[in-house]
């Protein structure tokens, strides 16, 4: 995929709008070009900074009730009267122009509720990669159980040491790790395995910005659970049922402390 590209698929790429294949494909040209990432970055700021300090009014009080009232704009043909004509023409542009308000209104207002925050956006990236990873067959880059072949493979690819242990003796064997794009940035994933469920766990430096929080997300069928610790935020994504990646998590605090 080339820049040009990419560059027209940012906006559907941040909004979560682009199927499997093609947001793959964006990912995958992200992670090796720095000038895409920074516009990709820079848009995805622009579109948080409207979303959050962008003006909204509200219609004055029975607006909407005088324009549903008023005559239709088309002038009977047999209206002779030019000047009580101009005057009735007038008012018909008020009574537009007061509808036309009322539109603009309700479009932005529709438009703040319908625009996703940040946290619904980044749920959905991680949801979208774990079901990339499965789809294309791209579970790992490094296809290993021992954590001391993964760990160090990271190396030089990332700015973080991402804490990388294996965890077969409690049921959740490590499987491997690759690199993935998250909230604007490259990311470190972890997968591990319970029993026929994967498990992706998504790593990045920690920013007090981006969302996180303790409680289970849904989305499209799976679940997602996030903490930090460490620097680091931490977000597991699986369709195991919301009790054992519970446990998974606490799993991975503890090996980490």
């Amino acid at each position: 995929m080339e820049c040009r590209e990419v560059a027209g698929l940012a906006d559907a790429f941040i909004d979560g709008e682009l199927e499997a294949p093609r947001r793959a494909a964006v990912a995958a040209h992200l992670l090796g070009c720095m000038d895409c990432r920074r516009l990709v970055e820079e848009t995805r700021e622009m579109v948080e900074a409207i979303r959050d300090q962008a003006p909204y009014y509200t219609a004055p009080a029975g607006l909407a009730a005088r324009v549903a009232e008023a005559p239709a704009l088309a002038l009977p043909p047999d209206i002779r009267d030019s000047r009580w004509n101009v005057r009735r023409r007038a008012r018909q542009w008020s009574l537009a122009a007061s509808f036309l308000a009322v539109a603009v209104f309700s479009s932005l207002a529709t438009y703040r509720l319908a625009v996703p925050t940040s946290g619904e956006i980044l749920v959905d990236e991680l949801v979208s990669g774990h079901v990339r990873s499965l789809m294309v067959d791209h579970l790992t880059d490094v296809a290993s159980s021992d954590q001391h072949t993964v760990k160090p493979w990271f190396n030089g690819k990332l700015d973080l040491a991402p804490p990388v242990k294996d965890l077969t003796t409690r049921g959740f064997p490590l499987v491997g790790g690759r690199l993935d794009y998250v909230g604007g940035r490259p990311a470190a994933v972890l997968v591990y395995r319970h029993r026929q469920h994967v498990i992706n766990l998504f790593i990045v430096p920690d920013n007090p910005q981006r969302p996180t929080t303790a409680a289970p997300v849904v989305r499209h069928g799976f679940n997602v659970l996030a903490w930090r610790d460490a620097g680091l935020q931490f977000w597991a994504v699986s369709d195991l049922a919301v009790e054992d990646l519970g446990k998974f998590r606490e799993l991975v605090r503890e090996a980490e402390s």
